[in-house]
């Protein structure tokens, strides 16, 4: 039987040899699924001032009262929005680097993202919604991948809210994946691509949850079909905001 020093030291010599998928750096203590402390560390908040509504810094304006929220640079039908995180914070950055890998099916980084959800301040606003719903992804894709993140980041934040999530939006078969287009494709998204699903109703006031906000062009065709459906209000809260 080996000496569980000499065990110890063994665990030790391996780590020392493994890079991050990262930064390429060695992992060190406190990696986990791949990416070292330091890469964890680039979920960073985003700056303060930024507009309560869009989750952008745009001027004076961006921060409180009767005005809050006007001049935004993207259209937006929502009472509310923010994100709990910089898509581009941390080098590598972070965002850009965990969702594609996600959505590619990199099953040790979906879990350590959801796994950090409890965890992290939300918007002090969202403890007042009603219910909550996410964006939503087209059936082939969803089946393709075999998992819907963004259904998982809504139903983590329902739980710790202790409001009811309710799929409440569905996206056309043939609308395709926004993250492939360019930034203008992107904003020609059309209104008839996101819809209700049959049978639903949204009531009161509805928190919105997506996995990355960039343009905010899908974000706005589900607030507008919420709003059109019924909902008294939306506010929207992802998981990452590319600024």
């Amino acid at each position: 039987m080996l000496p569980v020093g000499f065990l110890t030291r063994l665990v030790q010599a391996r780590r020392s040899l493994l890079l991050c998928r990262g930064c390429l750096g060695p992992v060190g203590a406190g990696a986990e699924a791949g990416l070292c402390a330091r890469c964890w560390g680039g979920l960073v908040p985003l700056p303060e001032g930024r507009c309560p509504r869009c989750a952008l810094v745009h001027g004076a304006e961006a921060s409180h009262g009767e005005d809050a929220g006007a001049g935004c640079p993207e259209a937006v039908a929502w009472a509310l929005g923010d994100a709990l995180w910089d898509y581009h914070g941390g080098r590598p950055p972070l965002g850009a680097l965990l969702l594609p890998g996600i959505k590619q099916g990199e099953a040790g980084w979906r879990k350590a993202l959801l796994n950090r959800l409890p965890g992290v301040p939300l918007p002090a606003w969202a403890v007042e919604v009603d219910r909550v719903t996410s964006a939503p992804s087209a059936l082939p894709r969803r089946l393709l991948r075999g998992f819907d993140f963004g259904a998982e980041a809504a139903q983590a934040v329902a739980a710790r809210l202790e409001r009811p999530f309710e799929p409440l939006l569905a996206k056309g078969w043939r609308s395709g994946r926004q993250a492939s287009r360019t930034e203008s494709e992107r904003r020609r998204l059309p209104k008839r691509a996101i819809t209700l699903r049959r049978g639903a109703a949204p009531r009161g006031r509805v928190l919105l949850v997506d996995d990355v906000w960039t343009t905010g062009t899908t974000l706005l065709r589900c607030a507008q079909a919420l709003l059109e459906g019924g909902a008294d209000e939306v506010r929207v809260l992802t998981l990452f905001r590319a600024l």
